[in-house]
């Protein structure tokens, strides 16, 4: 993007860099989702909402354990501390992704079964509910810009050439980030599809 008219506008430079690391943010956030996501292939990012019970306190698994993807129908988890793998087992049954793990007491064997027509279409859709969810985000994150510049402006701290350049430039970034996540959404479902 060219050099932001907003961050020349010293009432707004604030503003402008407030918005775009929100946006940056919520992009950001949109990708870990993405990450996590499952598709046909083993991915150690598909374990990174499991958290395990260690010492009283609920850790993320890949910070009790080593977690790899030796080949893509497997994952393979190995604790820092072996006396957790119960724990670990017991984390991965309860969560919510379907994996049936298996230990042989010093590391957790986790199968990742092919998904079926099915599951692939329900994955695709949970996408596009976060896909969506994310834009709204954005969306509000605009109308919050919108709203700073308007009162910017009702206090006569900028001109109505540079709110009306400003609304624009908002409006510019919103497009495209909303464009950005389309783009990593539309990937991945490609992936998610391809059998």
């Amino acid at each position: 993007m060219a050099v932001s008219a907003m961050a020349a506008i010293p009432a707004l430079k604030e503003t402008h860099q407030q918005l775009k690391t929100r946006m940056d943010r919520a992009v950001e956030g949109f990708r870990a989702n993405l990450a996590s996501t499952r598709t046909g292939r083993a991915s150690v990012h598909m374990l990174d909402q499991v958290k395990v019970s260690y010492y009283g306190s609920d850790l993320p698994l890949n910070q009790v354990a080593q977690v790899t993807a030796p080949d893509p129908n497997l994952i393979l988890i190995q604790p820092w501390d072996s006396t957790i793998i119960g724990e670990i087992e017991k984390a991965l049954r309860v969560s919510d992704l379907g994996f049936n793990p298996q230990n042989d007491g010093r590391v957790v064997r986790v199968p990742v079964p092919p998904m079926t027509e099915e599951r692939r279409r329900e994955v695709v859709r949970q996408l596009n509910k976060a896909l969506e969810d994310h834009r709204t985000a954005i969306r509000g994150i605009r109308r919050d810009g919108n709203d700073l510049i308007r009162k910017a402006a009702k206090e006569k701290k900028i001109s109505e050439d540079e709110e009306k350049r400003s609304l624009e430039e908002i409006q510019k970034l919103t497009d495209e980030e909303i464009r950005r996540m389309e783009e990593m959404s539309r990937n991945k479902e490609k992936e998610v599809m391809q059998v």
